[in-house]
């Protein structure tokens, strides 16, 4: 039974003054192939409301946020019902209404007589996809989509199917406003057990007596015989297929510090046992995240003195070292975020800066403060990390490094103190949208540069890239990966998430979509990660002095500059572009004198690039971008 929204009808509005209650209907018009859609939406927000009402509320509040349905069903049976709705751009606060628990008239402000549908922002099935709509799917903003409200059963939704009896087809449904941004085009009854497509419900036929067979990955992990892993991280919404595509294991909340001891002295391994195990059954790389960091803390470590707080710390690293005896740890994560997320016990940073954090743990002075060198409570963290895992290489994990220049300085000053007291062993930069969306690829490798200098290896630990669309989420991989991939002095990219699930689902950063399809910047990245050949590592006088000037190149034309030996003899050159293929390759003959070589760039168009130059005694290469 399909029921068009704007169908409803609702007592006048006492607040809006309109006669179909605090509810307006409206059209988008046709385009293109498609039609014209007439929806609904609420004209005030719950907030406005006192009774049962406001936001977390459980009921309309008044009559006139009701919208009532007369439907008369072909059949006796059990039905669930289905919704095309749209969210609007404040996201989760645009993204919820009431409807009726069963059939009949309902009170507008009797709690027990609706389900709060909230949450719906990040989920929904949109066009094209072919799994049945069902309780998840990954829908964002700004876009119709359909969700099984039956089986949605978060954020205050219930199961909720609804019977109609052989003798009472015609049944009354009802709706309640909430938030003011969220649009409702149609309703669809289909009968319970049937599988509903996205096709079956926009067309209102009938759905399958069967479910349709899901996508399967093939593999192998897409970094499969490269130099550098490729992983990601790991939880339940993650683990489908996994290694399908990824080499390398990072638990995404299992393993801080938050996660396994909420209380003292207990200690919840499963989720982090479940991400080691993963890393173990396909022979990958496994990352300890995360031992001190400023949030995800235990909530009783912030009331004990500082000397509590210290032996605090010891026992969370000794119960990790015991419980991984005899396992290998690759990489562990020491500190996490030294520079947004101190644990300082206040937030540091955004609009809420100084205010208590009761989940930052307040213990930086249990480390020794800031100290004599500024960083102290670094260092102890690290000492205490080398003590207790010495077979495990140590990182310092932090984000928005490579859009911020002074970030960039401020993070070589703690990496040169841990290393002068050989404690580090790998810099972490996370890599997430939000910081390497708005920075340009020249600011992105001035910034790699200056966080290279000090010579330990670094590793993109966090990636991801937005795309609320395909082309966008395409476009983004292919300007912003290269240069990490491709960067000599990054080892090895996680990404945070590849799923439905994915904490930026809702900015469209998954790469898989409900149906288990693959969108897609995954399949470019696919043949990206396996065709791109990665420079060998070149030694001695090979890797000494040479470099590209200027970057970004100008006016066609970029300079090399060579070591005196090498210049002496003639080098191959290729200019390879983000999908793998070179757009030059000349040799660069010897020249008895000078070191500069000019290489034009004829009819290459502007963005990111490598330059890869071939020497006899090994290979060097370095992103470009061609502006």
């Amino acid at each position: 039974m399909v029921v068009e929204a704007e169908a409803g009808t609702s007592v006048p509005s006492t607040v809006t003054g309109t006669t179909a209650g605090d509810w307006a209907s409206r059209t988008v018009a046709a385009a293109g192939t498609a039609p014209a859609i007439t929806y609904v939406t609420a004209l005030t927000d719950a907030s406005a409301y006192n009774t049962n009402g406001g936001v977390g509320g459980g009921a309309p509040a008044t009559d006139a946020r009701v919208l009532t349905y007369a439907i008369t069903f072909p059949g006796a049976g059990s039905y669930d019902l289905y919704a095309r709705i749209r969210t609007g751009a404040g996201a989760g606060n645009d993204d919820s209404y009431f409807y009726a628990n069963t059939f009949g008239t309902k009170s507008s402000t009797t709690v027990a007589d609706w389900v709060t549908a909230n949450g719906l922002f990040n989920v929904g099935y949109v066009a094209g996809a072919t799994l049945p709509v069902d309780g998840g799917g990954s829908g964002g903003t700004g876009v119709w989509k359909w969700v099984n409200m039956s089986k949605f059963t978060v954020n205050g939704s219930a199961a909720t199917a609804f019977t109609v009896a052989a003798g009472a087809l015609t049944q009354t449904f009802q709706i309640g406003a909430r938030e003011d941004g969220l649009d409702i085009d149609k309703f669809v009854f289909g009968q319970t057990g049937r599988f509903f497509t996205v096709a079956n419900l926009d067309a209102g036929t009938q759905g399958a007596a069967t479910a349709p067979v899901a996508f399967v990955p093939s593999g192998p992990a897409l970094a499969t015989g490269k130099a550098k892993y490729l992983g990601s991280a790991y939880s339940t919404a993650q683990s489908l297929y996994f290694d399908k595509y990824w080499n390398a294991v990072t638990p995404e909340n299992g393993g801080k510090w938050g996660s396994v001891e909420g209380t003292r002295g207990t200690y919840n391994w499963a989720d982090l046992d479940s991400a080691y195990n993963r890393a173990a059954k396909i022979g990958g790389v496994f990352r300890l995240h995360t031992l001190i960091w400023g949030a995800q803390q235990p909530a009783w470590l912030v009331a004990l003195p500082a000397a509590d707080q210290l032996a605090a710390i010891n026992a969370w690293f000794g119960a990790l070292a015991t419980h991984f005896a005899g396992k290998k740890i690759d990489f562990i994560d020491v500190v996490n975020e030294p520079i947004h997320t101190p644990p300082t016990g206040f937030v540091t940073f955004g609009g809420m800066a100084g205010t208590v954090d009761p989940t930052g743990g307040g213990y930086i002075n249990a480390l020794g403060g800031t100290g004599t060198t500024g960083y102290d409570w670094i260092i102890t963290s690290f000492q205490l990390a080398r003590q207790y895992f010495p077979a495990a290489k140590l990182v310092l994990n932090e984000y928005s490094i490579v859009n911020d220049g002074n970030s960039a300085a401020k993070y070589v000053t703690m990496i040169n103190l841990l290393k002068t007291r050989n404690l580090i062993d790998g810099v972490g930069l996370q890599g997430h949208a939000f910081s390497t969306g708005s920075a340009s690829v020249a600011t992105m490798t001035a910034n790699l540069n200056t966080v290279a200098a000090p010579g330990v290896p670094l590793y993109i630990t966090e990636y991801d890239s937005d795309g609320l669309t395909d082309a966008a989420q395409l476009a983004e991989y292919q300007r912003v990966f290269p240069l990490f991939w491709e960067y000599p002095a990054v080892k090895g990219i996680t990404l945070w998430g590849f799923r439905v699930g994915h904490w930026r689902t809702a900015q469209g950063d998954n790469l898989v979509n409900a149906d288990n399809t693959e969108r897609p910047a995954l399949a470019w990245l696919r043949t990206y990660v396996q065709g791109t050949v990665l420079a060998a590592k070149a030694t001695g006088a090979a890797s000494a002095g040479i470099f590209a000037y200027p970057n970004p190149a100008t006016a066609g034309r970029v300079s090399l500059s060579l070591p005196a030996a090498l210049a002496q003899q003639t080098v191959d050159v290729s200019v390879i572009d983000a999908l793998g293929r070179a757009v030059l390759r000349t040799a660069l003959p010897a020249a008895a004198g000078g070191t500069v070589r000019a290489l034009l760039l004829p009819g290459v168009a502007p963005g990111p690039y490598t330059v890869r130059v071939q020497t006899a005694t090994g290979a060097f290469s370095q992103h470009l971008f061609v502006q």
